[in-house]
């Protein structure tokens, strides 16, 4: 799969997150989140495992969390590719 324009998917209400995607020549993801001191790392590795399983490694990936659990992180990821690969 590859990303054609930049796109969007989610929003930043409570227990839920907010994911910008836009085509780069290499792999960088920001997140921002009010307890990234405690999820930071388990948020990132749930979007990276997310797009080696869409088979993407460039893209510029920013994410706003508010509390999203694991399962809505992979939707909103996931559903932020697919917009941004639709020709």
């Amino acid at each position: 799969m590859k990303l054609n324009r930049p796109a969007k998917a989610g929003s930043l209400e409570s227990n839920d997150i907010l994911i910008q995607v836009y085509p780069a020549d290499e792999l960088s993801i920001s997140i921002e989140s009010p307890v990234k001191q405690q999820f930071g790392e388990e948020i990132e590795r749930v979007i990276r495992e997310t797009l080696k399983e869409l088979g993407i490694d460039q893209i510029k990936l920013m994410a706003q969390d508010r509390g999203a659990l694991n399962f809505a992180i992979r939707a909103r990821v996931r559903t932020a590719i697919e917009r941004g690969s639709e020709e």
